[in-house]
């Protein structure tokens, strides 16, 4: 992913890696469990075991901020790192956003199927979303920021609304984000509202089922 600011910042966050650089190892466990308890990270469910897929041709977003987080499945101990139900993720939030040719998709564990969701295909009519926040593993995208600030303080966030991560690790915030092309792997997603201008979902079956990318 590219900065038209001029720093770089790699769209595929290696967060397992990353999280010994913006957080102690000795603070992890309790540092994530202390910011649950008081919303400072979105983890208001246990995520399913599997990951899923989007696309889109662009993404147009009015404040957007990202820090680290934890996802937990269903039965996992967020104070033991260690735990494999327990998943380091960079979380991004943006205030507003569209997505113009948006795509979604999730494979049923065990099967040749997949669920595959469309939405703003049709030219001007992209999908909408307020308050986003995703748990994300990977991004690739070429990617521009207005007024970007690398290296804030997580519990200073201002610009993604109530997306705050923890005092004393690792954030960065922007005015606005435009990715083109993106492509995304994450654990989970949650909006205040989702408009899905076009909704489309349809299930792919047969040796390979549809993926996004």
């Amino acid at each position: 992913m590219s900065v038209a600011q001029g720093s770089a910042v790699k769209g595929r966050t290696r967060w397992k890696r990353f999280a010994t650089v913006v957080v102690p190892a000795t603070f992890i466990a309790g540092a994530i469990v202390f910011g649950q308890a008081t919303g400072a990270i979105a983890a208001s469910f246990s995520v399913s075991g599997q990951q899923f897929k989007v696309s889109a041709d662009k993404l147009e977003g009015t404040g957007f901020v990202q820090y680290g987080g934890l996802a937990t499945e269903k039965g996992g101990n967020p104070a033991n790192p260690a735990d494999p139900k327990n998943h380091f993720v960079a979380v991004s939030g943006i205030k507003s956003a569209k997505l113009y040719n948006l795509c979604q998709s999730v494979k049923v564990p065990g099967l040749p199927v997949s669920m595959v969701i469309h939405a703003g295909q049709a030219a001007g009519a992209p999908a909408e979303a307020t308050d986003l926040l995703i748990d994300l593993t990977s991004l690739k995208g070429d990617a521009t920021f207005e007024n970007i600030q690398i290296g804030i303080d997580a519990s200073d966030l201002t610009k993604g609304g109530n997306a705050k991560g923890l005092q004393g690790s690792f954030a960065q915030q922007a005015d606005s984000v435009t990715i083109t092309n993106l492509k995304q792997v994450a654990w989970s997603t949650t909006a205040g509202t989702f408009k899905l201008t076009g909704l489309d979902l349809s299930l792919s079956t047969g040796g390979t089922p549809f993926e996004c990318f």
